[in-house]
């Protein structure tokens, strides 16, 4: 059964560097950070589907493979896979297709990584070495469906909000 909800999708953008520097990685064992490489469809949707299940990611589901490999493999596309001990813990995917424009397309953590400050890790890494590119901006959007520190955290780094739009959308209802 499907039911009807509103939601909130704010847009933010970044215009400089943040003041922040860059941030030291946690002291946790097994923490490693890749850039994953031509990385098959189904680890790119394993990722997304692990990441957003509790959060109404569901728009990747409508791409086709021919599409999402023409987005995911786009020499200015990268995705950044974060592990902990073996296991994929979050990732993020930078899309610099845009003349002078990073969009941080994706970004999150596993539920089983959340809570352990590792997303604050990975986003500020993240914001940095998209700067080390050298855009004229970075921008990135959230809604209300996200974690509810997904918001703070990206104004923490810097982002601000330039607009927001409200929506509706069919979402399965939850038993």
């Amino acid at each position: 059964m499907l039911s009807e909800i509103a939601y909130t999708v704010t847009f933010l953008e970044m215009t400089a560097r943040p003041q922040r520097a860059r941030p030291h990685a946690p002291l946790v064992d097994g923490l490693l950070l890749m850039r994953a490489e031509k990385a098959p469809l189904h680890f790119l949707r394993y990722l997304y589907d692990t990441v957003g299940r509790d959060y109404e990611w569901t728009d990747l589901h409508a791409w086709s493979d021919a599409d999402l490999a023409a987005f995911a493999r786009h020499d200015e596309v990268s995705l950044h896979v974060l592990h902990l001990t073996g296991w994929p813990a979050g990732f993020a995917m930078l899309d610099a297709r845009a003349a002078g424009v990073i969009d941080l397309a994706y970004f999150g953590m596993t539920p089983e990584a959340t809570g352990r400050g590792l997303g604050d890790w990975l986003l500020g890494t993240m914001v940095h070495m998209a700067w080390d590119r050298g855009p004229r901006k970075l921008t990135v959007n959230t809604c209300s469906l996200d974690h509810p520190r997904a918001l703070p955290l990206y104004q923490k780094w810097g982002f601000a909000p330039v607009r927001r739009e409200e929506r509706r959308r069919k979402v399965a209802a939850r038993s």
